[in-house]
């Protein structure tokens, strides 16, 4: 049997406000596939953007493990740590984060500064992830310029630049009109499905979460008892 792309072994957060410590999550245990597609869903203070913030290596768990392709990224040193999102996570977020003097190929390029492809190669790259986006038209337009669909499809395209083990994606279609929502999401299936890329993805919305193969709610920092079944319809 093929050992899942992430295993989350007992994992817990607690954060300190004040004097109160609040346990985000609660000895969570999950495997994610490498191929698979899933939604994480729940309600505002489920846990479920924590738990995405730790598989990206944006956060640290306060015990348990969390192991992506036999890495245990919470033991990695902080430098450690920055290389390995660099290498093997795109990002994709509510907001755009667009740098607006910068041209739709500019953006994509900018995670590619950090490794060690030449001008050239960057460009060649990054014209390659506006192309599987569909927006190889866009390459000299400004984010102004272009519609809140396109600028999250950018988003998504800088995302992939780096070719990377797993796309997180934080609310993408949070900033969306209806019809945009539905074309950002169905880019991400023909990216999970054509061109094999393990997606995790946190949404409030039903809708949106149809999209993943597989469904999995958190309530109070716990996995519910359904978290596990099935797939997403």
């Amino acid at each position: 049997m093929q050992t899942p792309m992430v295993q989350i072994r007992a994992l817990s957060r607690r954060f300190q406000q004040g004097d109160v410590e609040v346990l985000a999550l609660d000895r969570v245990t999950l495997d994610i596939a490498e191929g698979d597609f899933v939604a994480l869903m729940g309600p505002s203070g489920s846990g479920k953007s924590t738990l995405l913030h730790i598989i990206a290596g944006i956060d640290r768990p306060t015990s348990g493990q969390c192991i992506v392709r036999d890495v245990d990224v919470a033991t990695l040193s902080e430098s450690a740590l920055a290389n390995w999102r660099n290498s093997h996570v795109g990002f994709v977020f509510q907001t755009f984060n667009l740098i607006p003097v910068l041209t739709a190929l500019e953006n994509v390029e900018l995670p590619l500064l950090l490794t060690g492809l030449s001008a050239a190669q960057r460009r060649a790259h990054a014209e390659a992830a506006l192309e599987l986006v569909g927006l190889s038209d866009r390459l000299r337009h400004l984010p102004r310029q272009l519609s809140g669909g396109q600028e999250q499809r950018v988003a998504i395209a800088r995302a992939l630049a780096t070719d990377p083990t797993l796309l997180v994606a934080d609310e993408p279609t949070g900033n969306l009109d209806a019809r945009a929502a539905q074309d950002v999401l169905e880019l991400l299936e023909v990216l999970n499905r054509e061109a094999g890329k393990t997606i995790v993805m946190v949404t409030h919305d039903p809708k949106a979460a149809g999209h993943a193969r597989r469904i999995v709610r958190l309530e109070k920092g716990e996995l519910s008892p359904d978290a596990a079944a099935g797939l997403a319809t």
